[in-house]
């Protein structure tokens, strides 16, 4: 849900120099006034949201001091993990399904309502913390409706040019016993568009974290993950000074 007509939310106060969190696909909100003509169904399947994400982000800014800035509406309304020229910035599918609310929509609206205003204030939370590490947060569905590919990792890391940061998370993860994603299942080289803007074009340290999504569908894993999460990123952030 949209608070104060904001399509974001921040959770914690950031301690200047410490580690923030950020989740851009962490709601299924749709505006009333945007019908996308789907089955309501759909809004729980990970087309619309990054499943267990809110929990995680919740827990870590609540529980381990991580302040977490979160999005308030679904990427189904604008991908807000997109560039604004990307096609899929307001998908007119996605794995599969059609969104026939999204064709032929107004597309530079729907940026000037959350893309813009989520982004901008974005960018003005992260300057004012000057984090020394930012954990990007999502999570992935172990198989695609359109791939009959397994998806093995349990997490996963992502970067685009500075995997500064994700080589010592890849290492600590996997000493965890996980298996660990590494550019998988998404390339980062190709799917990186808000840690390039606010990490990687400001040369700020970042973890762009994919958790699988049927490990953190309860409160109780949800916790859990947070708990390794923080310690990982902890740990990271020490190993980079």
């Amino acid at each position: 849900m949209m608070i104060d007509n904001l399509p974001y939310h921040q959770i914690g106060e950031p301690q200047r120099g410490g580690i923030v969190c950020v989740a851009d696909h962490a709601s299924n909100h749709v505006p009333p006034d945007i019908p996308l003509g789907i089955p309501d169904a759909l809004l729980d399947n990970h087309i619309a949201v990054d499943i267990g994400v809110a929990g995680v982000a919740g827990r870590l800014a609540r529980r381990h001091n991580i302040a977490a800035h979160l999005a308030t509406v679904s990427r189904l309304v604008c991908d807000l993990h997109r560039e604004e020229d990307n096609p899929a910035v307001v998908p007119a599918q996605s794995d599969g399904h059609l969104i026939p609310g999204n064709i032929g929509a107004d597309v530079e609206k729907r940026l000037a309502a959350f893309h813009r205003p989520y982004h901008a204030a974005l960018a003005k939370w992260l300057d004012a913390a000057d984090p020394e590490l930012i954990v990007s947060l999502h999570s992935f569905t172990p198989k695609l409706a359109t791939s009959d590919e397994d998806r093995p990792w349990q997490v996963a890391l992502l970067y685009n040019q500075d995997d500064r940061a994700a080589r010592h998370a890849i290492r600590l993860f996997e000493e965890l016993g996980l298996t660990v994603g590494d550019n998988e299942p998404y390339s980062g080289r190709e799917l990186n568009a808000t840690m390039n803007r606010h990490a990687e074009a400001h040369g700020r340290y970042y973890l762009a974290l994919e958790i699988r999504q049927d490990l953190i569908m309860n409160w109780a894993d949800q916790s859990r993950w947070a708990g390794m999460v923080g310690d990982v990123a902890n740990r990271v952030a020490l190993a980079l000074e």
